[in-house]
């Protein structure tokens, strides 16, 4: 993930309101808040950008491991045929390809590794912004209430203004979240399911070897 984008986030997630609000002047609290929230927003969705990235690099990585497994598998049984035929020509054709095959795996399966953790980390980060814009939203509406508090003495249009402000912000929290769930954030439920699908292709190959070496062992 790009090293401004850490940064980034690193900054939003450690900035105190307090902080924010005294550091900007001839703006109101609420002012300051709504654009820190903003920004959240912005960085999630920068986020959510690279973890699309990482999904696709992953599938197309995974999709290419299991199209050379295949193909080796299918090179396997053209070599004992071969082999049958007495034509070592083609056999030593076929296993040349094969050790070609064998060299990509473990390249393909690292790429694989690295998307995975690659994942694992922009949704960690993506959880940690949606905690802070969670913060953010309810000091936000500490702020609107101080104000309403202040100006008891104020017209009922000024009263109304923080509320109706800390009113907007829940809207769009509200439509905000939804968006992320009709895109299909990946949850730790779905990261999970693709542990256990790694992890199950990862057997399956090992059952291959072992497969393997146990007929090579019953023709010697």
């Amino acid at each position: 993930m790009k090293e401004g984008l850490v940064k980034r986030i690193s900054r939003l997630i450690s900035a105190s309101a307090n902080a924010l609000v005294d550091s900007v002047e001839n703006a109101t609290p609420q002012m300051v808040m709504e654009q820190a929230i903003r920004e959240i927003d912005d960085a999630i969705a920068e986020v959510r950008d690279q973890l699309g990235k990482a999904e696709a690099a992953k599938y197309l990585s995974s999709k290419t491991l299991n199209s050379e497994n295949n193909r080796h598998s299918a090179l396997a049984e053209q070599i004992d045929i071969a082999v049958k035929e007495n034509r070592d020509d083609l056999a030593e054709v076929a296993i040349a390809k094969q050790m070609d095959i064998e060299a990509q795996l473990p390249v393909l399966e690292k790429a694989i590794a690295e998307a995975d953790a690659e994942i694992s980390e922009l949704n960690a980060y993506i959880s940690a912004l949606q905690g802070k814009k969670r913060d953010m939203r309810e000091q936000l509406r500490e702020f609107a209430k101080a104000s309403d508090h202040v100006s008891n003495g104020a017209s009922g249009e000024e009263r109304g203004s923080s509320r109706t402000t800390a009113d907007k912000v829940d809207h769009a929290e509200g439509a905000f979240n939804r968006v992320l769930e009709n895109a299909g954030v990946p949850t730790a439920q779905s990261n999970a399911d693709a542990s256990k699908l790694a992890e199950l292709e990862e057997l399956a190959r090992s059952n291959r070897i072992k497969e393997r070496l146990a007929k090579i062992k019953s023709e010697a």
